[in-house]
């Protein structure tokens, strides 16, 4: 059971809950989310099953996209709807000075993490200090938006579309808008919408994949070097990508520039990422397990390519 599940997580339950789900639906023995998604938040959520979970940080490390629904005029003690509101302000300004607000955050920003966060202080989850009235430092971290426009207004609510670097917090973002135009604000909801190369549109919801007979369902998974599409293709020699996949390294084909590749031997077959550091050998970056084999049983190329 290798490859990758577009899960369309619904709100109220958390990315593990909906991992652990996903996982008895597929009887898949190792699984794993690719980032998470607060119970707030609901849509895309890949899943990996078996190796796929070797080349999830691809995902991990990817732009993430967002449609996010920002209210103003009143602030919550954990940022989003799930919070109790502490404070209200005016809401007072017009879509031009909203639009204008939108484009100061656009670029490289610095956000500091919310106090109900899973980053860790000694140890420890931000969240769990919070909760016991617990206020500890919080240093701002960069972060990058790529696009942030606006899909519509209406009094006290914008939805905005967010393109952004990992570790970025929406939550902190509808906060800091609110800031920026003399009032407060809170993420009232917010929803995935892609990640890397994937797309909400193409995922399914778990009651979908539950109402499925089986054996049909492992038809909805992605190849596994789907998670890779941002790495160039290698394609390599049966005795090459056997090697690779033992550990050893290989002579490079001329003129290839140093870095990673998604390796494919001679049936085409994806067998791993490689990497080529010092301009004359190849080594193995990570490999699927079984490439080797597969390899060995693959017709003869001659040499990388």
């Amino acid at each position: 059971m290798d490859g990758v599940l577009l899960l369309d997580k619904p709100t109220g339950v958390s990315s593990n809950a909906a991992l652990q789900r996903a996982r008895r639906l597929f009887a898949a023995e190792k699984a794993g989310h690719t980032g998470t998604l607060d119970p707030l938040a609901s849509g895309l959520l890949p899943v990996c099953f078996g190796e796929a979970t070797k080349f999830a940080q691809s995902l991990l490390d990817a732009e993430k996209r967002y449609r996010a629904t920002v209210r103003f005029g009143a602030a919550t003690t954990t940022g989003d709807a799930e919070g109790e509101i502490e404070a209200h302000g005016p809401v007072d300004f017009d879509r031009a000075a909203l639009e204008a607000a939108l484009r100061r955050f656009v670029g490289r920003i610095r956000q500091v993490p919310p106090r109900h966060s899973a980053l860790k202080v000694e140890g420890k989850p931000m969240y769990a200090y919070a909760r016991k009235g617990i206020d500890v430092p919080r240093a701002p971290r960069e972060v990058e938006i790529r696009d942030l426009a606006l899909v519509d207004w209406r009094v006290p609510d914008a939805i905005v579309d967010v393109a952004c670097s990992k570790g970025t917090y929406v939550r902190v973002l509808a906060e800091d808008l609110g800031v920026a135009l003399g009032t407060c604000a809170h993420l009232a909801a917010l929803v995935r919408t892609g990640t890397g190369g994937f797309d909400l549109a193409d995922a399914v919801g778990l009651d979908a994949i539950e109402a499925m007979a089986p054996d049909d369902r492992p038809a909805l998974l992605r190849p596994v070097d789907g998670l890779l599409a941002a790495l160039p293709r290698l394609d390599l020699a049966a005795d090459a990508a056997r090697a690779l996949c033992c550990g050893q390294s290989v002579a490079a084909p001329p003129d290839l520039a140093p870095g990673l590749y998604r390796a494919y031997d001679a049936s085409s077959a994806f067998v791993g990422v490689v990497r080529l550091a010092d301009g004359r050998t190849l080594a193995a970056e990570r490999m699927m397990r079984g490439a080797a084999a597969s390899s060995a049983a693959a017709p003869q190329r001659a040499g990388a390519t």
